[in-house]
């Protein structure tokens, strides 16, 4: 009869999955194979601890661990990966937990050292990234745009060769054998020669750098999408600088967007704001004005008797949000412009109207209030 899951990690039935992982990792530690070399029971119970451990760290096997017991993996049930009955190996096991140890039994290689990972391969070496900045108009982030840019990046010389690196014979990893109060433990490290690549230098060209590489001018074009904002960052795969050596692949290309201020219009996320100064008989009066926007200028009417701070929206005119969540709006501000110079006949039609009820002011009746204004800007 198998034991039940929480005993073999010595946990009661309602632990959390931190009291679960910690049970599991006391577990394994007092039953590692590298504790207890040749020792089969020890193994045995190793296994059992990683069979309790797959399930109880899995909600959905947990939920039906818990209503059914063994009985829920069994004839196919997709359960606890059978462990215990062979199904996987010890690599298996290290490799699907060993993270759980922070690297406390190192980082694989061969024998049951592997906490960190098994007997995997050397890493895959990337090239290092290069940042660029591109500038975009206002009407350029409405629409999208493709960008060519020239780029110099490090890529590999005609005619440079490679060969395994002779400190680590290819792994990109060196092992080191040490000490400590649970016996002998096995940690691995990247290769200081190669950096991990597993290969080093064999053929050097002329003009090749130590790694190989030389320095080349590339144009790449970068394709940015509508709606972008200063300051983010686009990434180009494989347009940076390339790696030395056959296990490797190039670095990316940072575009970060750099925003050019429009002469007319101030951006606010995807609204426009547009300053509008009308004078004083055309406040009066009423006009038609041609007004900026991304797509080309548009004509609005400015209403007779059209007040200063007045807010017109135009829907849709402002910016597409990199979302698609459609466009913002253009905010036309209102701004009565007061002569500050006037001729005698000036000045003395507005000595006149100083009087005049007309010209009195009416905020209640003309007008809403600041507090009104911003809240339609928002409706």
């Amino acid at each position: 009869m198998k034991q039940d899951y929480y005993e073999l990690l010595g946990v009661s039935k309602n632990a959390t999955q931190a009291e679960i992982k910690k049970g599991y990792r006391k577990m394994a530690i007092k039953y590692h194979p590298d504790k207890n070399p040749d020792d089969k029971s020890a193994e045995e119970h190793f296994k059992k601890a990683a069979e309790a451990y797959e399930v109880l760290s899995d909600e959905n096997k947990k939920a039906r661990y818990d209503q059914y017991g063994h009985a829920a993996f069994e004839n196919g049930g997709g359960g606890a990966g059978g462990f215990g009955g062979g199904g996987m190996n010890m690599d298996d096991i290290f490799s699907q937990f060993g993270d759980i140890f922070g690297g406390a039994f190192g980082g694989g290689g061969g024998g049951f050292g592997g906490f960190g990972g098994g007997s995997r391969g050397r890493a895959m070496v990337k090239g290092s990234n290069l940042r660029i900045r591109v500038k975009l108009t206002l009407e350029e982030i409405a629409n999208g745009v493709e960008k060519k840019v020239k780029v110099k990046r490090k890529v590999s010389a005609e005619g440079a060769t490679y060969k395994t690196c002779t400190t680590c014979n290819g792994n990109g990893q060196v092992m080191r054998v040490t000490n400590t109060i649970l016996g002998r433990m096995q940690s691995a490290s990247t290769c200081p020669t190669c950096q991990g690549a597993g290969e080093i230098l064999d053929k050097k060209p002329k003009n090749a750098d130590a790694q190989g590489l030389v320095q080349k001018e590339e144009t790449v074009s970068i394709k940015i999408p509508p709606g972008v904002t200063d300051g983010v960052q686009l990434k180009v795969n494989g347009k940076g600088n390339s790696a030395p050596g056959n296990n490797s692949i190039d670095g990316d290309l940072i575009v970060v967007i750099e925003e050019v201020n429009h002469e007319t219009l101030k951006r606010e996320g995807t609204n426009l704001h547009f300053d509008l100064y009308v004078n004083f008989s055309e406040a009066v009066l009423g006009i038609d004005k041609n007004i900026d926007t991304v797509s080309g200028k548009v004509k609005i009417k400015i209403e007779p008797g059209t007040q200063s701070g007045k807010i017109l929206r135009l829907r849709g005119k402002g910016l597409p949000s990199i979302d698609h969540y459609g466009n913002g709006d253009l905010l036309v501000h209102v701004n009565v412009w007061t002569p500050q110079s006037l001729s005698k006949e000036q000045k003395k039609f507005f000595e006149n109207m100083k009087s005049d009820s007309n010209f009195a002011p009416n905020p209640s009746k003309f007008d809403k209030s600041f507090f009104e204004k911003v809240k339609d800007m928002f409706s």
